[in-house]
């Protein structure tokens, strides 16, 4: 992974990193690439099931989605994950047209065990079939009352340390048991996701990238408080989710002197988004940050071919050309036209090709790019305080 930029560093520091440095001593999501997967990848070899259900919500379904999303159409896995995120009821019944129930297993993720829309789903599955141990693994914490329901019927769990939060959890037995039941190399994925850790914390590219990009995010919140992350490729669509719960649930926050703060993050995908929101970033008002994520190698040589359609010759222009190729020159005539403008600061990330290690890289340099900008910011990257309120009150509402 590659990136260029135009951002100018403006403010030493030194008393950030050592901050973050402490930090890594409290907040698990730091240690999590160097974990242990035998245990999971030997339950991995276990599973028989060619349908894989999770059932889980927000941080406990994101991130896998992310990963599985971006790899799946470049990789032939003989298992298929499927996703019961809302309680939307037309939802789940489309869900459950895709499923061969019989030959299901279903993965209950939640940390706290008391997920309302996660523990809705999952009785209601249980109404639809049989739901037991030969059929079903718990990830949660231990010491959870869902983690107390896995004991009573005997039923396999894997636990979420209580020190990572969902949304950073991806690394997690939350994104790395269902991963690789469905054949993605999650030593790939730690591994990547290490060399950034150590890049970082020697001070080498990804210290200087991360640092500086989160510097001037911060510094110049005021006048560009909007962050759009333009991703080109499809395969994209759940890191750009992933990304914006990262964002908007880690950031927007008040900090220690009382002030609200946030950035607030928007995720396209080109070049579709170049027919709608681009006429916004280029006329609009000058109050975003643009990142632009290229796909360099795609994997796959689908050529357009060298005819021509009568009245339609104007389009003989892209004929012989690959699909990778035409995205491209679509994004770096995106950039060409965004640079030239002189007055919206962006940078480009490029994913040389699509693979474990990439989705890794992206994934772990954003979650330390956050935890940067909370640092910037004065406030705790961790918590979740106005999510919170929201469901006490449901929980009210269901005691009445």
């Amino acid at each position: 992974m590659t990136q260029t930029h135009n951002f100018r560093p403006m403010i030493s520091d030194e008393d950030l990193f050592r901050k973050i440095e402490l930090e890594r001593e409290q907040i698990g999501y730091y240690a999590l690439p160097f974990q242990d997967t035998v245990p999971i990848k030997e339950y991995a070899q276990s599973v028989h099931q060619k349908h894989i259900a999770i059932v889980g919500i927000g941080g406990s379904t994101l991130g896998t989605y992310a990963v599985y999303s971006f790899l799946r159409d470049a990789t032939e896995f003989s298992k298929t994950l499927h996703f019961f995120e809302s309680t939307d009821p037309l939802d789940i019944a489309a869900r459950l047209k895709f499923i061969d129930l019989k030959n299901t297993l279903f993965i209950v993720i939640s940390k706290s065990g008391t997920t309302v829309e996660t523990l809705s789903i999952f009785k209601y599955l249980h109404s639809v079939v049989t739901i037991d141990r030969e059929n079903c693994v718990i990830i949660t914490e231990a010491d959870s009352q869902l983690n107390d329901y896995a004991r009573s019927e005997n039923i396999r769990t894997f636990e979420i340390p209580k020190n990572v939060g969902g949304r950073f959890s991806v690394f997690s037995a939350v994104g790395l048991v269902p991963l690789a039941i469905v054949g993605v190399d999650i030593d790939a994925l730690l591994q990547a996701a290490r060399d950034v850790h150590d890049s970082f914390f020697s001070k080498q590219e990804c210290y200087r990238d991360l640092m500086r990009k989160a510097r001037f995010l911060v510094e110049n919140k005021k006048e560009y408080n909007i962050n759009v992350l333009f991703s080109y490729s499809t395969m994209l669509e759940g890191f750009n989710k992933w990304y914006v719960q990262l964002w908007g649930e880690s950031l927007g926050k008040v900090d220690t002197t009382g002030t609200k703060q946030g950035l607030t993050p928007i995720g396209l995908i080109g070049p579709v988004d170049q027919h709608s929101f681009l006429q916004l970033i280029m006329e609009g008002v000058r109050d975003k940050t643009v990142t632009f994520i290229i796909v360099d190698d795609f994997l796959r040589v689908t050529r357009i071919p060298d005819i021509t359609l009568t009245g339609l010759e104007t389009a003989d222009n892209v004929n012989t050309i690959t699909f990778s190729e035409l995205i491209q020159m679509q994004a770096h005539a995106t950039i060409e036209a965004l640079k030239a403008l002189k007055d919206i600061p962006y940078d480009v990330i490029t994913v040389t090709e699509v693979d474990e290690a990439n989705i890794a890289r992206l994934i772990y340099s954003y979650e330390l790019l956050t935890s940067l900008c909370a640092g910037f910011m004065g406030i705790d990257a961790y918590n979740q305080p106005g999510v919170e309120a929201g469901k006490i009150i449901l929980k009210k509402k269901l005691k009445t």
